[in-house]
């Protein structure tokens, strides 16, 4: 029976999500990004995709170190796009500090090639095909594959709003304008995918202490490089969500903790087929966290 860590992405965030952290890892961000990190969590930051990703990381590294303060350890870590810097810090595999710094470019990057006009909006109730044939003609893209029937695009406003009507007319429950500002997940953003690559090439990965688990493939990575190439590139890729639980449950493993904020996807892993037990950190404080922990591994 193992233990996953899971770490949320954009549209998550929320104003204050930086206070009352656990640990020193706002003071060392700090250290590297100066007074800014002070001010990430206030509600006009966060209408800015490098804040939310900042906040993101900050928060899913301390919690998921706290929680490896009282005894408990993942064997398997994943994240959801931004999600999975915080996995690969909390796995060993990238340093902290380089961590910050690459995200803070991560985030400039996406904003600088679409300012306004872009982002995502989910779909639920309907399969992937369906959304396929909709998105037609629209210039928007697949962009999460989050359950089976929870399908996320991106695209312009304009293109997302019609894709939207015509799902709802297609009989969807709900299409939903996430708070993201950017077409994540999709060829849109190739150039600054190739751009954050490049800065990769002046850090230096570890081998993980625990399995990465790639939310871009759902498979395992271990070699350093890869998990650069998926970090860098996975602004540019498709999120398949639904892959990774359903790797992670054949690897065994039986509890998923979300890292704050929020409990999204403690929900979307229900729906994949989970044959084990996950809860959201947020929701349900680091004392039942422990004890299902701690159970599980008796």
């Amino acid at each position: 029976m193992k233990l996953l860590f899971t770490f949320p992405g954009q549209g998550t965030q929320h104003e204050g999500m930086l206070q009352n952290l656990p640990g020193t890892e706002l003071e060392q961000a700090r250290e590297v990004l100066g007074a800014e990190a002070d001010t990430l969590d206030g509600a006009d930051a966060l209408t800015h995709t490098r804040a939310v990703q900042l906040c993101l990381l900050i928060s899913g590294v301390a919690w998921g170190r706290e929680l490896e303060r009282r005894g408990v350890t993942p064997d398997i870590v994943s994240g959801l796009s931004i999600g999975a810097y915080p996995a690969a810090v909390i796995a060993g595999a990238l340093d902290f500090s380089d961590a910050l710094r690459l995200v803070a470019l991560r985030g400039d990057l996406m904003e600088q090639a679409y300012p306004h006009g872009y982002g995502l909006t989910a779909i639920m109730g309907l399969t992937l095909p369906q959304v396929e044939t909709l998105i037609e003609g629209t210039g928007t893209y697949i962009a999460n594959l989050n359950a089976e029937t929870q399908i996320v695009i991106a695209g312009s406003d304009d293109g997302m709003a019609q894709a939207a009507a015509r799902a709802l007319a297609k009989g969807a429950s709900k299409a939903k304008r996430l708070a993201v500002s950017v077409p994540s997940h999709c060829e849109l953003l190739a150039e600054p995918a190739k751009k954050l690559a490049s800065a990769f090439e002046s850090v230096s990965l570890s081998r993980p202490r625990c399995a990465y688990l790639s939310g871009s493939t759902g498979r395992v990575l271990w070699q350093p490089e890869k998990i650069a190439d998926d970090l860098a590139m996975n602004m540019a890729r498709t999120v398949r969500w639904q892959e990774a639980v359903i790797s992670a449950n054949e690897r065994e493993a039986r509890l998923a903790i979300e890292m704050p904020p929020g409990g999204v996807l403690t929900c979307l892993t229900r729906q994949a087929a989970w044959e084990g037990e996950t809860i959201s950190l947020e929701r349900s404080g680091v004392d039942v966290a422990v004890h299902l922990a701690k159970r599980l591994r008796a």
